[in-house]
C-alpha cells in the first residue's frame, strides 16, 4: 500500500529557529495508528528559500533547544 498524505495526521508540532536552520519536532499518526515522533531540519539557502535536509548531527545548542520539544511531544504520545 502506497503512502497517502491524506491519512497522515499531525497531532503536535513545535519548532526552534537557529542560525539558518529550523528544527521541528512533530507527532504524527498515520491512518489512526500509533503516534510517532518526527524530527526534521530545514535550511535557509542563500536566496532565503527553505529546503529540507537530513537531520544529521546536532550541535549542543540545537540539542538543548530540541530536548524540551521532545519532552512536550512525549506527553502527546498517549
Amino acid at each position: 500500500m502506497a503512502y497517502d498524505k491524506n491519512l497522515d495526521e499531525q497531532v503536535f508540532a513545535r519548532a526552534w529557529q537557529g542560525d539558518g536552520s529550523k528544527l521541528t519536532v512533530g507527532v504524527y499518526s498515520y491512518n489512526h495508528g500509533q503516534n510517532k515522533v518526527q524530527i526534521s531540519r530545514e535550511l535557509t539557502g542563500e536566496e532565503g528559500k527553505p529546503s529540507f535536509a537530513k537531520l544529521g548531527r546536532l550541535t549542543k545548542e540545537e540539542l538543548q533547544a530540541v530536548l524540551p520539544l521532545l519532552q512536550e511531544a512525549l506527553t502527546m504520545m498517549g
